[in-house]
């Protein structure tokens, strides 16, 4: 026995924080300072215009990190197994909040979705990003013992999953729902479940979302201006030909920080959806880099926190935090560059949104958490021996 395999008998403390724990609380703060580096130069000139205060966003935004924190710090402290025994009550009291805000006077609508819930004196939260944690707790309990399940068992979590993703479209929120589906697609195959049931659902999951694509016409305007925004550049492909242009403008260096010229009024919805393109104007394709650097880097320590767990259901919930961090940002920054569709999801920690910001402070927690959990357990068995 080596002196480093010693260190968690010798100083306790170092027992409960495995390298990958470490690590990933850092790059999770380095990611948010970061995000909110970034909003402030993104929102400070509209936050100045609309309400005589260039740190509106920013001031609101630091609130909801302050919520999201004392969320985060609870979870990473708190065993994955209690965790996991209030997460299908979470998740089913999401769904009924996302229902409200299809309710008159209950839901609040903003450019013709009714994806906000304001419920008196308290602020406007978005039940589909709160979800989201809990959607990978729920789904990596149910596929993660998916054979020891009755047939009565497995077809009742599948309705309440349909239900979800059902909700989420009638909002409309074709993004996000589609976002949720791929999450549990991609557990349930991380899980082994039979192929035929995963390209059955498949399937399924790929004609709703050409009917829903083709029964809404703002959805088919989005993907018809995706395909050739030059058709129409001063209404349905005016968004994307300006996020190309901030893309673009950014050159190799960048313009610098604070100097973008699209936030200028130019660029719709610069501080939330379209945020990397101001991000990509100031930095350019050095600092594009680097951000793909710290999301590669956080998806590698994500995928050895899960090949090291030693539960299943663990596995599940490390891999599922992966694809909702690490996928989302992906997502947005191809919406952004004209890869993808333009699409309603927020860049996890950069976008502002009380909501989105809390949703990925929690799973941060919850991957970081999986990861303390590992360590201890190799502990106990280095004790043992």
């Amino acid at each position: 026995m080596n002196l480093r395999s010693l260190m968690p008998l010798l100083n306790p403390s170092v027992e409960r924080w495995a390298s990958e724990a470490r690590l990933l609380r850092w790059l999770t703060f380095l990611w948010l300072v970061l995000g909110l580096v970034v909003l402030f130069s993104a929102s400070y000139v509209i936050a100045d215009e609309d309400f005589g205060n260039g740190l509106y966003y920013v001031q609101r935004q630091l609130v909801w990190v302050v919520v999201g924190l004392v969320g985060f710090s609870v979870l990473v402290n708190l065993p994955i197994r209690y965790i996991l025994g209030i997460a299908d009550w979470m998740m089913l009291l999401c769904i009924g909040l996302i229902f409200l805000t299809l309710l008159p006077g209950l839901g609040t609508t903003v450019n013709g979705a009714s994806r906000w819930l304001s419920l008196g004196p308290l602020p406007i939260l978005q039940p589909s990003e709160l979800i989201k944690p809990f959607l990978v707790l729920q789904s990596a309990r149910v596929f993660g013992r998916w054979e020891r399940l009755t047939v009565r068992s497995r077809f009742s979590w599948i309705g309440i999953f349909v239900v979800l993703l059902v909700s989420i479209l009638l909002q409309p929120n074709l993004s996000t729902a589609a976002l949720c589906g791929m999450l549990l697609w991609l557990i349930a195959l991380a899980a082994g479940l039979p192929y035929w049931q995963l390209g059955t659902t498949a399937i399924a999951g790929l004609g709703t979302a050409i009917l829903s694509i083709s029964l809404r016409a703002y959805q088919r305007e989005r993907v018809m201006s995706f395909l050739n925004p030059w058709a129409d550049p001063t209404q349905n492909g005016y968004q994307l030909i300006q996020s190309l242009l901030a893309v673009g403008s950014g050159g190799f260096w960048g313009s610098g920080f604070g100097l973008s010229q699209q936030k200028l009024f130019y660029l719709p919805i610069h501080y939330t959806d379209f945020i990397f393109a101001v991000f990509a104007e100031e930095f350019g394709f050095v600092g594009s880099l680097l951000l793909l650097a710290l999301l590669g880097a956080y998806a590698v320590l994500g995928v050895r926190v899960a090949t090291k767990a030693r539960q299943p259901i663990h596995k599940l919930v490390a891999i599922g935090i992966v694809v909702l961090l690490i996928g989302q940002s992906l997502l947005n920054i191809a919406v952004a560059t004209g890869a993808l569709p333009t699409t309603g999801l927020p860049f996890p920690f950069f976008s502002y949104g009380g909501s989105s910001m809390i949703a990925s402070l929690l799973s941060a927690a919850l991957l970081i958490r999986i990861a303390r959990e590992s360590n201890e357990a190799d502990v106990v068995l280095l004790r043992k021996r």
